[in-house]
């Protein structure tokens, strides 16, 4: 391995306008006769191009600050803006990749990917014509008849990240969409997923609990726990990044430590 870790130019800051603001967003559950909080005062940006990654354990309030963005979890208190209009209205322009790929059994791989182009009404012709081109994106072009049970799971995911990305979301909502991968096939899913979002910029939200993965991946992370943000983390490597070289790296490796103890201790 080459000893150039620190010789890599450090990532510039992003000055892009916002794409989504949660602005002291507080979020309350019902249960039983008393309330569970699930996020508490809780501000972020999300801007343009960037990809924020969002660490916790279970329970810290990661995957609610995701449903916020999403319109799928109202807010007690507090405001959020997704391209400047409420979260339910920005829906259409959103995309939500699942940790399981949640495909329909009944459909074949290409199949899948027109149903995210039907429910928002892409006509018949640009249906399988973008269909097929997203397949090919992921590659796997050759399995474009087969059906979810005639695949692997990684290739399953691959199919519902090519879903995800088809209609042309300006946002992507990523909810550990690789966590059920070995460690092989996650690596080369990463890849195919960063060069797609290198070569669109969209905004991208992703919820993981691998800090390894966060690091390698995002542009900030954003420590959640007991519902709050414990500390923001600009990451500050030039792309592209080896996952190799970047867990080698002493500045990666330092906050790593750093956001396993805030998680852990």
């Amino acid at each position: 391995m080459k000893d150039d870790t620190m010789a890599r130019p450090l990532r510039a800051a992003s000055t892009a306008p916002l794409a989504a603001q949660v602005a002291h967003v507080t979020v309350e559950f019902e249960v039983g006769k008393g309330t569970v909080r699930g996020l508490d005062d809780v501000s972020f940006d999300l801007r343009e191009g960037e990809l924020l990654v969002l660490v916790g354990r279970s329970g810290s309030g990661k995957t609610t600050a995701l449903n916020v963005l999403a319109g799928l979890v109202e807010v007690t208190r507090g405001d959020v803006l997704v391209l400047g209009q409420p979260p339910v209205v920005a829906r259409p322009q959103l995309g939500y990749m699942f940790a399981r790929d949640a495909l329909l059994p009944w459909r074949n791989a290409i199949r899948n990917i027109e149903f995210s182009l039907e429910v928002r009404g892409f006509g018949k012709v640009e249906r399988k014509s973008r269909a097929r081109e997203f397949l090919d994106l992921v590659k796997l072009g050759r399995v474009a008849f087969n059906y979810p049970s005639q695949m692997s799971q990684g290739q399953r995911q691959r199919v519902a990240l090519a879903r995800t990305w088809a209609p042309n979301p300006k946002i992507l909502l990523m909810d550990e969409p690789f966590s059920a991968l070995d460690a092989e096939t996650r690596e080369g899913l990463h890849d195919e997923f960063v060069r797609m979002w290198a070569a669109s910029k969209k905004s991208v939200v992703f919820v993981t609990h691998d800090l390894n993965e966060a690091i390698t991946l995002a542009d900030r992370v954003l420590v959640f726990s007991e519902g709050r943000i414990a500390k923001e983390f600009t990451i500050p490597f030039a792309r592209p990044r080896d996952v190799v070289d970047i867990a080698a790296d002493p500045v990666a490796r330092e906050i790593y430590k750093e956001i396993r103890q805030l998680l852990y201790h």
